[in-house]
């Protein structure tokens, strides 16, 4: 029941901005403790990846970018193989890269991104807001629409 409630603002949201873009920005899903420097998914994470495919299934999502580390795209692969897109990466240090490309879109994306670089992430976009992100927290819905006035909405995966 949560996550179709949390579904159904998210699509809410993507449909008041008609003609904008929407780019939706995550932080990866949990990831392994002992996993080195490029740790795989955690089995929470790997659960909270299958949760944020079914939960952006339907939001006209036609773009996904990741970093070049495992749990982005791990955390990307199962909406990417239920929707049928390859995942664009861009190094997680190249905010500019990653903001130009988002600019110049036509339909909704999603970002998954680490918690130290989506807060620059969301200020290349055009928002004010202070996107602290906590070491161990891996909730945060960033929705943005993109245009000449940007707006922000703020959500968080139903626990």
């Amino acid at each position: 029941m949560k996550c179709w409630i949390s579904s159904w603002v998210l699509l809410a949201a993507a449909t008041v901005v008609s003609a904008q873009p929407i780019v939706i920005i995550v932080r990866h899903a949990e990831k392994l403790v002992h996993g080195g420097n490029d740790p795989d998914l955690s089995q929470a994470g790997a659960a909270r990846a299958e949760a944020l495919a079914h939960m952006m299934k339907d939001a006209g999502i036609t773009a996904i970018f990741t970093s070049e580390l495992k749990r982005t795209q791990e955390t990307a692969a199962p909406l990417a193989k239920a929707l049928g897109i390859t995942p664009t990466v861009v190094p997680a240090k190249d905010t500019a890269a990653l903001v130009q490309k988002l600019h110049a879109l036509a339909d909704n994306a999603l970002v998954v991104g680490h918690g130290n670089t989506i807060p620059d992430v969301v200020k290349s976009l055009g928002m004010d807001a202070h996107t602290y992100i906590g070491e161990d927290d891996y909730s945060e819905v960033f929705v943005i629409s993109l245009g000449q006035k940007p707006q922000l909405l703020r959500l968080h995966y139903p626990q």
